[in-house]
């Protein structure tokens, strides 16, 4: 039996996770079994999916399989982007400094910060008004401050 050739790579945006398989072919594009342009429906998001394979010239030697999950649309597009790029690299060690140069290799850090509950409360934030309308009704702050 032929052993399969793919290139494999992950990538990750905010919460947005993608597996990306390339495989030799004709330039085929699926996400999540869907075809591209249905997946993705914006031509910003289209872009930035393929940014990686336009950059490199290699758009129509791979068909691409991505699994995506988590996130948006926008960030899922980004982390199939770097799925992508992770994959070439490994196809061919030398795209690196080309994808590099391009800002591609490096995943972006910014992800929405975790709020940090307080015990015995169910929202994250402490009420600040509550603390305030308590001094006032003891007597301790007077109305107008």
């Amino acid at each position: 039996m032929a052993e399969l050739v793919q290139y494999y790579g992950t990538g990750r945006r905010k919460t947005a996770i993608a597996r990306v398989f390339l495989r030799p072919g004709s330039g085929e594009f699926k996400v999540n079994g869907k075809a591209f342009d249905e997946y993705f429906v914006t031509p910003s998001q289209r872009i930035a999916a393929k940014r990686a394979l336009v950059s490199t010239d290699t758009g129509a030697t791979f068909n691409v399989l991505a699994n995506v999950c988590g996130g948006g649309v926008a960030g899922q597009a980004d982390a199939v982007r770097l799925g992508i790029t992770r994959a070439l690299m490994l196809f061919n060690a030398e795209l690196r400094k080309q994808l590099k140069a391009e800002g591609m290799v490096t995943a972006t850090a910014r992800q929405r910060a975790q709020e940090v509950r307080t015990e015995g409360r169910t929202q994250a934030l402490p009420v600040q008004q509550a603390v305030r309308f308590e001094l006032v009704v003891r007597g301790l702050l007077t109305a107008e401050n």
